[in-house]
């Protein structure tokens, strides 16, 4: 199914079991949490994301019953699909169990949308699933999303503002809810004047999400071409990639370790949890060996664009990251 039919069968409740795939995360991120905050599960879940994938670990899970005769809500981000008799015994432990809840982001390569539907099977009404594909939306969509947010958070903006806002990131619903967020700090009626002040602001924010996107092998031209537009410059923004693969390599060596992420460790202050876990997510996919490399080529691409001159830089900084792009696909 499809974004306004899920809405129309989460009225008469959350599924058992729910696929979510496709190209659009910021709602995807959103229906996980819903299901957390209308469950009340924000301790008592349990997460397993990339490579803390554990069939018989879930499994476990979703077969005892919950201590205090609450609920078991699973949460599973994967990039890989997982195998039909695996699934159907999970949602099989959900329709048995009321109490028992799985939801399942996939996260694929090119192919996710194919390897998806191979798994449409498994979550059948009929067995006690669902499954819900979201797209990209257009500029209506996305204003309507934003709104919904903006009403949640009692922030005053208006249609008109909120389509400048999608216009100026570039249709990210991520980010515009990001600045949504800051806003919410203003009490008067934000208008496009603001919202241009905030675009400045937003910039790390931008690159934030250029380089999640790097790692998790999206589209990433487009961002880098907006944040020169937005006055970032060309080392700045290789700096703050330094700083960001720096972070990877830490929470990398450190889930070896421990086996679970500690951003007040690994860090020496705390993160959002919702950033943590998007960290340690990116640091379990990719290899130290990539990391040690990207490192190095960062170092030397830095240097470069240093010596030459300023009309050389912006390609320099695209060569810098399609390099590094190819190595993070050339592990796969």
């Amino acid at each position: 199914m499809y974004h306004k039919e899920l809405e129309l069968k989460l009225q008469k409740g959350l599924p058992g079991s729910l696929l979510l795939y496709g190209e659009n995360d910021y709602l995807i991120d959103f229906y996980i949490d819903r299901y957390i905050r209308q469950l009340g599960a924000k301790e008592d879940k349990l997460t397993l994301y990339f490579d803390e994938w554990d069939f018989a670990k879930a499994k476990s899970y979703l077969s005892q019953s919950s201590l205090f005769g609450g609920i078991n809500l699973l949460i599973v981000r994967y990039d890989k699909k997982i195998p039909a008799k695996e699934l159907d015994t999970l949602i099989g432990l959900t329709k048995k169990n009321s109490d028992n809840y799985f939801v399942f982001a996939f996260r694929g390569s090119e192919n996710e949308a194919k390897e998806a539907k191979l798994m449409h099977a498994s979550f059948d009404d009929k067995k006690g699933g669902n499954w819900v594909r979201f797209f990209e939306p257009n500029s209506r969509e996305g204003v309507e999303i934003l709104n919904q947010k903006a009403q949640s958070m009692g922030l005053d903006i208006d249609h008109f503002a909120l389509g400048h806002l999608l216009l100026a990131l570039n249709n990210n619903l991520s980010l515009c809810a990001n600045a949504l967020e800051k806003l919410a700090i203003s009490d008067t009626k934000i208008t496009g004047k603001e919202i241009d002040r905030l675009i400045y602001s937003a910039a790390p924010l931008a690159t934030e999400q250029l380089l999640v996107d790097l790692f998790e092998n999206r589209p990433i031209t487009e961002t880098i071409g907006i944040l020169l537009e937005l006055g970032e410059d060309e080392e700045s923004i290789l700096r703050a990639t330094q700083k960001f693969v720096n972070e990877i390599f830490l929470f990398n060596a450190y889930i070896k370790l421990h086996g679970t992420p500690d951003s007040q460790e690994i860090l020496g202050y705390k993160l959002p949890k919702q950033i943590e876990e998007k960290k340690a997510g990116l640091a379990t996919k990719i290899k130290s060996s990539v990391l040690l490399a990207i490192m190095e080529h960062l170092l030397k691409s830095e240097l470069y664009i240093k010596r030459k001159g300023s009309a050389d830089k912006e390609s320099l900084l695209y060569g810098a990251f399609i390099k590094m792009q190819t190595l993070i696909q050339q592990q796969r």
